[in-house]
């Protein structure tokens, strides 16, 4: 039966009902209205009204439910399904909204994949052209400078000299861009020696991370280890930033099955955290945001939230031996 036939019949039952025990109940309405009969005709038609409210609400409360997951619902943390309740029209527009976040959330992991390639596809080609175009230029510049620094007399040698060591901070950040930009040392030495380099560049003054990585981690694929250290990367940023934090601890650690014995594929957890000021009530940024979307690539669980104690603490728990979501 139709949403709209059970609404009608709910209604025409009150109705009905109502109807009957005027007809066959001693009552009688004068002309002019007795006190009385207007009485009784009021609590006939608020019996009406209230039966009615109640049977609706019976009927229409799955509606309130979907409308509350309509309203919260968030495509960066999925899984989130209604129960399917009801009869008929409404079990099938229960149905139909789950059916709808599957493909919303299957289409956002594919487009978040492709935007993400396209990301890093960007990030290297930066990356290159900072290092040979740009690189390669301040290079020769700081050459010539060396050679006019050399030729000139007091005081312009010691100018050009500073000029020169301008330069050449320059340059150096120029590298350390690039390095963040495209992480060659990820490639080159793996995920453990990268996430120390990480942790070695955001120790500056005021700011100390230390670093513990599991000696004997699995081999974990180039797509899962390049978004745990892009989640790395981006947690540091933010503390470095926004917490006011004077200490981090960062660490990989491979997790057993459950049981431990059971043989299972367990998973792998990268845990930051720092001791600042928290996240408080702030929404959720940029930032965060964009790790969420690189963890539901490798179908990872992300959590953000307080350290215990103080501070903030990001949460990464990376399933082993699951199937790769997006190249």
């Amino acid at each position: 039966m139709s949403l709209f036939w059970r609404i009608f019949l709910l209604n025409a039952v009150v109705v009905t009902a109502a109807f009957a025990l005027l007809m066959v109940g001693p009552f009688t309405v004068s002309t002019p209205v007795l006190v009385t009969e207007a009485m009784i005709l009021t609590g006939v038609l608020v019996v009406m009204l209230v039966a009615n409210a109640g049977l609706l609400r019976i009927g229409l409360a799955p509606l309130d439910r979907l409308t509350r997951t309509m309203n919260t619902v968030d495509l960066l943390r999925p899984g989130h399904r209604l129960a399917v309740t009801g009869r008929s029209g409404i079990a099938d527009l229960i149905r139909s909204f789950n059916t709808m976040l599957d493909r919303l959330e299957a289409e956002r992991a594919t487009s978040a994949a492709r935007a993400l390639s396209a990301q890093e596809a960007e990030r290297q080609r930066i990356a290159q052209e900072l290092h040979d175009e740009v690189g390669q230029t301040l290079t020769a510049v700081l050459l010539e400078l060396k050679r006019v620094a050399d030729h000139a007399p007091e005081p312009v040698s010691g100018e050009v000299r500073q000029v020169q060591e301008t330069v050449r901070n320059g340059l150096d950040e120029i590298r350390r861009i690039a390095r963040r930009l495209r992480p060659g040392v990820l490639e080159e030495l793996g995920l453990a020696s990268a996430l120390k380099s990480l942790a070695g560049e955001f120790s500056t003054t005021g700011l100390t991370v230390r670093c513990s990585i599991d000696g004997d981690l699995p081999d974990l694929g180039k797509e899962t280890e390049l978004v745990l250290y892009r989640v790395a990367q981006e947690s540091l940023t933010n503390t470095a930033r926004h917490s006011g934090a004077r200490q981090v601890a960062l660490s990989l650690t491979d997790l057993p099955g459950v049981p431990p014995d059971s043989g299972g594929p367990g998973e792998v957890e990268l845990r930051i955290r720092d001791d600042g000021r928290g996240v408080g009530d702030a929404p959720e940024g940029a930032g965060v945001r964009g790790m969420r979307e690189r963890a539901l690539l490798i179908g990872a669980d992300l959590t953000v939230g307080p350290a215990p104690g103080r501070g903030t603490e990001v949460l990464l728990r990376v399933p082993l031996g699951g199937e790769e979501h997006h190249d």
